[in-house]
């Protein structure tokens, strides 16, 4: 996994029509696709709140400072940069597409055998 603001680059920040069978391709049935993309919807929620709230710890502070009301618009700026990223599952739906995302299914690999 890598940095999901670098990764996120050729991600549409709204929502766009899907060819279903494309999302087929990888599993040969929607839902199980859609739960794949869903549970790497979730990594990179995580993943994306996890980068957010580190930037966020280098302005805490204990006590009151003069610097204070610059560093909140430094906050305000990093936290409105987050809002306007592709949202997780648009990322995780893109990733899916392009390959991007491993996965397995244990019930079908133990049936094959």
């Amino acid at each position: 996994m890598g940095n999901i603001v670098n990764n996120s680059q050729n991600i549409p920040d709204t929502t766009v029509p899907r060819d279903l069978p494309k999302l087929e391709v990888g599993t040969e049935n929607l839902y199980e696709s859609l739960a794949i993309i869903a549970k790497r919807a979730n990594q990179i929620s995580v993943q994306m709140k996890e980068e957010l709230h580190a930037k966020l710890a280098e302005f805490a502070t204990d006590n009151d400072n003069l610097e204070e009301v610059f560093e909140n618009r430094e906050q305000i700026e990093i936290a409105s940069f987050y809002e306007r990223l592709p949202k997780p599952t648009l990322i995780a739906t893109q990733e899916f597409l392009d390959g991007k995302v491993y996965f397995r299914n244990p019930a079908k690999e133990n049936a094959e055998k």
